[in-house]
């Protein structure tokens, strides 16, 4: 189940630098959150859905490249956003 249009707009609207940010890498790494967050409570229910398992790893590993490019661009953006999104690194 994708995410609804309030989920997408509170996030963007959370983690957007200037008023005009749709897309830069912080909301990318929040909405891929949400969904990741979604689709973990999926599994509780539906373990055995294993073609849905592996969309759920290519998000995991879409965050993680999204992640370091922040972290590579600007640490402090990086640090600030792993601590509101309560990422363990």
């Amino acid at each position: 189940m994708p995410l609804t249009k309030d989920i997408k707009k509170s996030t963007i609207e959370r983690f957007k630098g200037h008023t005009a940010d749709t897309g830069s890498p912080a909301i990318q790494i929040a909405l891929i959150t949400e969904r990741i967050n979604q689709l973990t409570t999926h599994f509780k229910t539906h373990g055995k859905d294993y073609a849905s398992r592996q969309g759920l790893l290519k998000l995991v590993g879409n965050r993680r490249r999204l992640l370091n490019y922040l972290k590579s661009q600007d640490a402090a953006a990086y640090k600030k956003l792993i601590e509101e999104l309560n990422l363990r690194r």
